[in-house]
């Protein structure tokens, strides 16, 4: 008689392999984010971790950049990635190195 956990082991490799068939064939990743760089919205809510209904309103007040085609959202992942950046805070030692090339560029001269 066959070792069960053989066999089990053999049909859970068999399901991994078929899943990541299905993953690639789908441009989804196993955390369910797309992979293309066009997205729907369900696709953008799990991308931003934010809710459909959120992004919905953003959408409505032009706050993020999408497409529409009929009734149809779509973003592309570029658009969206320098969207989230945009509003980058500059660190503390970011703004000391322009503090610091703006005073050697521009010497303040005493009369």
């Amino acid at each position: 008689m066959e070792n069960p956990f053989e066999i089990i082991n053999q049909r859970l490799e068999r399901i991994e392999a078929l899943l990541e068939n299905i993953y690639r064939a789908s441009n989804i990743n196993e955390t369910g984010i797309a992979t293309t760089p066009i997205m729907n919205i369900k696709q953008l809510s799990a991308y931003l971790d934010l809710s459909v209904s959120a992004l919905y309103k953003m959408t409505s007040t032009k706050e993020i950049p999408h497409a529409k085609r009929g009734k149809r959202l779509y973003f592309d992942k570029k658009d969206i990635d320098a969207w989230v950046l945009e509003n980058k805070v500059t660190t503390t030692s970011n703004i000391e190195r322009m503090a610091t090339e703006y005073i050697l560029k521009n010497p303040v001269k005493f009369p």
